[in-house]
């Protein structure tokens, strides 16, 4: 077994090092999973049958002292160093380092696991496009039930939840590339018209309020970009916009129902089709999102993003966010 042992840990060691390299291309909820099912398995094997077996060692340990105590006192020797049967009780009961590392670590494993996958999970906010409601760095939570609870990996829906709905940051699986997770607003729910022309945003021919702010300064990029508060639906924003990029889409991408987005040089309309949703990033001349790749579907939902638990260039950032 401790070799066995040895070479499931350097399989999952090879993993994560080829995954920091970029040789292949990481699962961590894959991971995750695995390592539950590896280190359960060996906790049941520690519970039913290592753990019996040490312990039968232990006590047959001592009852061979006690025999021998009584042998010793047969021949009139009472004073015995007990010293040595404790320490070998203790050396018998101890668990092996092969065990130490998957038995010993399920509990703590399966807690993240439980954690993750079915109600939290923290997410690392790595570009601008959500600027200013996020900022680069920022480390967020991610609500895995809000919509519905979903098995890890596989990402089948177990229940409902509500529905995600106009104005919602949520956190999904980049349709182009699923083993990535990106972060946008959703702006149209299943059946809305959205349009983005000349960069004012219209829902179901309404449109959306749009009031101007001061100016937003980008300490990343030593710029101001102009600012605007934005209502779309329960929600209420701050949205950025550069005077300097065009308000055309340049380089759509292909992608599934695009017959129902028509482009041209003030922007795009489209028709959000059922079971998929519309998303944009708050920066809105600095983002890569429906309107480039197209629709969300449900399926790669993974949660509603709500609170910054940290920022360690800026401790204001901690607390929840529309």
């Amino acid at each position: 077994m401790p070799t066995i042992t040895a070479a499931v840990l350097a399989a999952f060691a090879g993993y994560a090092v080829a995954w920091y390299l970029g040789i292949v291309e990481g699962n961590f909820a894959l991971l995750l999973f695995l390592a539950t099912v590896v280190t359960g398995l060996y906790w049941l094997a520690e519970r039913l049958y290592f753990l019996p077996r040490r312990r039968q060692a232990a006590e047959a340990l001592v009852v061979q002292a006690e025999e021998r105590r009584g042998q010793l006192a047969a021949q009139g020797i009472t004073q015995v160093d007990n010293v040595d049967v404790a320490q070998g009780r203790q050396r018998l009961l101890m668990q092996p380092w092969w065990l130490d590392w998957t038995a010993g670590l399920f509990p703590v494993i399966l807690a993240v696991f439980v954690l993750r996958s079915f109600l939290f999970e923290p997410f690392k906010i790595p570009s601008g496009s959500m600027i200013p409601t996020l900022l680069v760095g920022d480390l967020i939570l991610v609500n895995k039930f809000a919509y519905g609870v979903r098995l890890p990996v596989i990402n089948t829906k177990l229940t409902d939840g509500t529905p995600p709905a106009r104005g919602d940051v949520m956190v999904f699986r980049y349709p182009p590339k699923p083993s990535l997770d990106y972060i946008k607003r959703v702006v149209g729910v299943p059946g809305d018209e959205v349009a983005y022309l000349n960069k004012k945003l219209t829902v179901n021919g309404q449109p959306v309020s749009k009031d101007a702010l001061p100016d937003f300064f980008d300490e990343d990029s030593m710029r101001y970009s102009r600012q605007f508060r934005e209502v779309l639906g329960p929600r209420t924003h701050a949205i950025l916009n550069d005077d300097e990029r065009p308000a055309f889409i340049p380089g759509a991408e292909d992608f599934p129902f695009k017959e129902n987005c028509r482009y041209s040089v003030e922007g795009v309309v489209c028709k959000v089709p059922a079971g998929h949703y519309f998303m944009m990033g708050d920066n809105r001349d600095n983002s890569l999102d429906s309107r480039f790749w197209g629709f969300v579907p449900d399926r790669n939902i993974v949660g509603k993003a709500f609170f910054i638990w940290m920022n360690f260039s800026s401790l204001k950032r901690i607390g929840s966010f529309e």
